[in-house]
C-alpha cells in the first residue's frame, strides 16, 4: 500500500510506504565472530603475525605481488575459517 499525504504549508511532501513481508521464509546463515570476544583477540593475533611474516622485498614483478597477494588472502581466510561461526539469522533473532 502507498499513502501520500500532501501538507500545504510545507515545501515537503512526505511518502509512508508499507511493504508486507507475509510468511516468507526470511533465515539466513551468517558467520561471524563475537566482538570482545577471546576469539576476536586471536583472530586479530593471526591477522598481525601473518602480515608481519610476508616477504615484501621480493617484489619486482607482477607475478611476484600476484603471490604476495594471494598469500594474505590465504592469511584472512585461514584466520577467518579458523576463528568464525556459522550462526542462522531468523525473524525472531536479536538485532
Amino acid at each position: 500500500m502507498l499513502y501520500l499525504k500532501i501538507r500545504k504549508l510545507s515545501d515537503h511532501v512526505p511518502l509512508i510506504i508499507e511493504i508486507g513481508i507475509g510468511e516468507i521464509n526470511t533465515d539466513t546463515n551468517i558467520w561471524s565472530i563475537k566482538k570482545d570476544s577471546e576469539e576476536e583477540k586471536e583472530f586479530i593475533f593471526l591477522l598481525v603475525q601473518g602480515i608481519q611474516n610476508l616477504d615484501t622485498s621480493a617484489i619486482r614483478s607482477q607475478m611476484n605481488l600476484e603471490t604476495l597477494v594471494q598469500q594474505l588472502a590465504s592469511i584472512f581466510e585461514d584466520a577467518w575459517s579458523t576463528h568464525s561461526k556459522q550462526k542462522r539469522i531468523i525473524k525472531h533473532s536479536k538485532e
